[in-house]
């Protein structure tokens, strides 16, 4: 009897160790979305813009969708950033009773201001399952290439010019106001 029920234990551990190798890793969810929407294409200035479907309606969504994709236009042409990293570590006891206190904290802000004449809208995807619209945004090749001889007079000519030095104060500006806003949020460092 004892025999008996010694056998039964051991099958019951043995299946109970096959099924637990059976069992696979969880799978990662695939994506529905299409492959344009995760990498946009290469060979020209694009990006991918979204936005909820809410009660404003598709009209709406489509607007915001484009506008956060030549967002992203804007800020591949050209971006000023401005970054404050801050970093501190201090202990304070003895032996076990020691203590660590540790704080990082990033402070950036982002600024592109460009022309952007010449976007159009390339593609489009509605994600129903989450009611989420993203539209695929891009440069036309001849606005690139515009862009890319303005850019270049622009660098050639901006020594003594005046819209230059307007830009140059806006950043100043605009530094100062981060300053500020890095001030009140940290106070003096």
């Amino acid at each position: 009897m004892l025999k008996r029920l010694g056998v039964a234990v051991g099958v019951v551990v043995c299946c109970a160790f096959v099924m637990v190798g059976c069992t696979s890793a969880p799978v990662a969810k695939t994506s529905n979305l299409p492959a344009w929407v995760l990498m946009p294409p290469e060979g020209g200035i694009s990006a991918v813009g979204s936005a909820k479907v809410g009660p404003a309606g598709m009209g709406f969504a489509r607007i915001e969708a484009s506008s956060n994709a030549r967002d992203e236009i804007a800020r591949t042409l050209n971006v000023k950033v401005k970054n404050m990293i801050k970093n501190f570590t201090e202990t304070n006891g003895v032996g076990d009773d020691t203590t660590v206190d540790k704080v990082f904290t990033n402070v950036s802000k982002q600024v592109a201001s460009v022309d952007l004449s010449g976007t159009q809208v390339k593609n489009a995807f509605m994600d129903n399952a989450n009611q989420e619209l993203y539209l695929l945004v891009a440069l036309q090749p001849e606005v690139v290439a515009n862009v890319a001889q303005t850019t270049k007079k622009a660098v050639v000519t901006s020594f003594k010019n005046d819209k230059a030095l307007w830009q140059k104060f806006q950043a100043k500006k605009a530094g100062e106001e981060l300053d500020k806003e890095i001030e009140k949020e940290f106070g003096g460092m």
